[in-house]
């Protein structure tokens, strides 16, 4: 599964693609991002989309915390079946979650990054809450705005590296719209794989301005 990409877009240039408000505030420059790191998301707000920061790593389902203190969060969702995951699938709890490029891991270890080969801007199908957890004993309790994102059957290109599964991507602004504001049953329709040929293997960390 997908626990690292890149995000190295201009903060000005996400608000423009994405048609966004934003409240990012001072954004530090990004390169990878990993799990439990801050990143920025597209979600919607009172006044329509915004374009906050959210820690990656949606709440662990219950069942596999007994017994522990800390709860690392879970960054890929793919069961969207499952009553955990169900009550964060509508609209309120939808977002979008701006990469340039995302790796997966290699059979035999190591890592391959893709990027879109057509260079667009994309986004995975996320999904966000805001929830009070332990998430670093050091830390103790805290409340975040949290997001994870959907994952789905592999298309060609990640199948020859990772045959389990890759993140839903969406490419164009109708997908955006849609995973932000359609019904859940329409919006889940966007749960699959991009289409072969869509994706090509890349080195990590570049900066990308679209």
């Amino acid at each position: 599964m997908c626990n690292l990409y890149t995000q190295t877009t201009a903060q000005e240039a996400m608000r423009h693609v994405f048609e966004a408000e934003d409240r990012l505030g001072n954004l530090p420059p990004l390169t990878e991002v990993y799990p439990d790191y801050s990143a920025p998301i597209v979600r919607n707000s009172e006044s329509g989309r915004a374009l906050v920061r959210a820690r990656w790593g949606m709440p662990t389902p219950p069942q596999y915390l007994v017994g522990k203190r800390v709860d690392r969060g879970v960054t890929n969702v793919r069961n969207v079946a499952s009553p955990h995951w169900r009550q964060w699938l509508g609209p309120a709890h939808r977002c979008l979650v701006p990469f340039d490029r995302f790796a997966e891991p290699a059979q035999g270890g190591g890592t391959v990054w893709f990027e879109l080969a057509s260079g667009r801007p994309a986004a995975f199908a996320g999904i966000c809450t805001l929830w009070t957890s332990v998430r670093k004993l050091k830390d103790g309790e805290t409340t975040d705005d949290l997001f994870g994102f959907l994952t789905c059957a592999p298309n060609a290109e990640v199948a020859a590296v990772h045959p389990k599964a890759m993140p839903v991507i969406l490419t164009e602004p109708a997908e955006w719209q849609a995973w932000l504001t359609a019904p859940t049953a329409l919006a889940l329709r966007l749960q699959r794989p991009l289409p072969d040929g869509s994706l090509r293997t890349c080195e990590g960390g570049q900066l990308v301005l679209w």
